[in-house]
């Protein structure tokens, strides 16, 4: 009966896609949106998406894929790594709920929108226990730009590395400089091969306030620092400029792909760090 039919019918109607078929009408019911977005991707892309049990991420991973063009791999990696969890204006949304249901504001101009906490950066090259320098690891950034400005998410372009800023007494150079055309800012990067530290901080404060007054244009929202580290420390945070401030983040990255379960834990950790230092800053206000 079953190779009767799909002589008729052709291999595209096999029992395990037409499994597949069933669980894309049960899990996208909405047909008119989502023939919005199907035009920019393919069955794979598809099949990739049924795996994401959170309704609201596998929406949003549905609309971005489409809209960006990601390739299947670019797809898989970013629900493997769970790109939406990761970031804090999804965690910021719904503190207290778990990351299944975590939802997210979608708006563009806002900066927490586009950093995730733990950041991953597999594509570096470098061993999970493989001891490195900062020179080398701004240089793998800078090798693998195009997938750091993917992990990045919308609107980032790149402007420079090691930028010379001069004073009249001293001379500065930052490590990594964006520009992101959603926001309209600057977002520069501090990168450190060891925990966070205040000195960290303070270096980093120091840089954005200086582009803020010799480099950006007046028609450039206000500058924003990011550090990225090889882990966060909340006692740090809390009692340095970084707690309260709108335009200083740090994030841990992580050198390798993570098990889902240990990606997991680290976001949660991550997520009650950022909540811990917001909740202050707001009773101190």
């Amino acid at each position: 009966m079953l190779n009767a039919f799909l002589q008729i019918y052709g291999n595209n109607y096999n029992k395990r896609n037409l499994q597949h078929y069933r669980k894309f009408y049960l899990l996208f019911p909405d047909f008119e949106k989502v023939y919005e977005f199907v035009h920019n991707l393919t069955w794979t892309h598809i099949r990739r998406l049924l795996s994401v049990t959170n309704e609201v991420a596998r929406k949003w991973y549905l609309e971005n894929a489409s809209r960006d063009m990601w390739s299947t791999t670019t797809l898989d990696r970013n629900i493997s790594s769970q790109y939406f969890e990761r970031r804090l204006a999804a965690q910021r949304e719904n503190p207290n709920a778990a990351l299944a249901k975590a939802v997210a504001p979608f708006n563009d101009k806002d900066p927490l929108e586009y950093i995730k906490n733990p950041m991953v950066a597999e594509f570096m090259g470098f061993k999970r226990d493989e001891k490195y320098s900062e020179t080398q690891l701004e240089q793998a950034l800078i090798d693998n730009l195009e997938k750091f400005i993917m992990e990045l998410g919308r609107g980032f372009a790149f402007v420079e590395r090691q930028q010379h800023i001069t004073t009249e007494l001293s001379d500065y150079y930052v490590d990594l400089v964006f520009y992101n055309y959603k926001m309209k800012r600057f977002v520069i990067f501090e990168l450190k091969t060891h925990p966070m530290t205040h000195q960290d901080i303070g270096q980093l404060d120091m840089y954005v306030r200086m582009y803020d007054d010799i480099i950006k244009g007046t028609d450039d929202n206000p500058t924003i620092g990011i550090l990225l580290c090889t882990d966060t420390d909340k006692t740090v945070a809390r009692y340095s400029v970084l707690n309260g401030s709108e335009q200083l983040f740090a994030t841990k990255y992580m050198t390798y792909l993570p098990t889902e379960e240990e990606l997991r834990r680290e976001i949660e950790q991550q997520k009650a760090n950022f909540m811990l230092n917001n909740s202050e800053s707001k009773e101190n206000v």
